[in-house]
């Protein structure tokens, strides 16, 4: 069974936390992790960009100039994609970019990614997290005191306006309800911290799939 230290916002160790075989424990499936942050990225895209093909263009109806004897090149219309104000080759229309991935394969993905945090080393709890005044400074003091001095995922058991707001400032913290924790926040952060609360309603969650 993995282990975790439980660490203060004091950053002082309180304890040990057995995690569930299940769900922190998994084997690393690379794959399937690439699969599931490739549709989530591709599901974010609006595919929203349009622009004018040469017919779509307005105007160009009439040859430019006559077919021989100019010294110029043969031109058919002024709206053809070499020219000013012409159509775009090949351009770009709406379209749908999303992808589906079937709810256990996301499941299993997720999985892997906290599983491979904890092999890693890379996962801490935290007893409890509370602050007095919701200001930046004690979120950074926190940081300090627990020595994350890189990339941090921050998983509540619940939304916290107070933590919100004492982290948002904080460029390199991203605070998630456990609730919304997904795969590519998971592997994109390079710590991952989480309130001894999150953990079990993770362990819930994906223990029993």
């Amino acid at each position: 069974m993995p282990k975790v230290n439980v660490y203060n916002q004091s950053g002082e160790k309180v304890g040990a936390m057995t995690l569930s075989e299940k769900v922190f424990g998994a084997e690393y499936n690379k794959p399937l992790i690439h699969q599931v942050v490739v549709a989530q990225l591709n599901n974010r895209r609006q595919g929203t960009k349009s622009t004018l093909t040469r017919a779509e263009v307005s105007g160009g109806g009439r040859k430019p100039w006559r077919q021989k004897k100019t010294g110029r090149a043969r031109q058919g219309s002024t709206r053809s994609p070499q020219w000013y104000h012409g159509g775009i080759v090949f351009a770009p229309k709406p379209r749908d970019f999303s992808q589906k991935v079937n709810k256990q394969a996301k499941s299993l993905a997720l999985v892997s990614a906290l599983s491979a945090k904890v092999k890693d080393d890379e996962m801490l709890v935290l007893e409890d997290l509370k602050f007095i005044s919701a200001k930046t400074k004690e979120a950074v003091d926190v940081i300090s005191n627990l020595k994350l001095d890189k990339s941090v995922l921050l998983v509540l058991p619940e939304a916290s306006e107070d933590i919100v707001r004492a982290t948002r400032n904080i460029p390199q913290v991203t605070t998630i309800v456990s609730d919304l924790i997904n795969v590519y926040d998971v592997i994109r952060h390079n710590k991952l911290v989480m309130l001894k609360s999150a953990v079990k309603k993770i362990e819930e969650a994906y223990g029993n799939e």
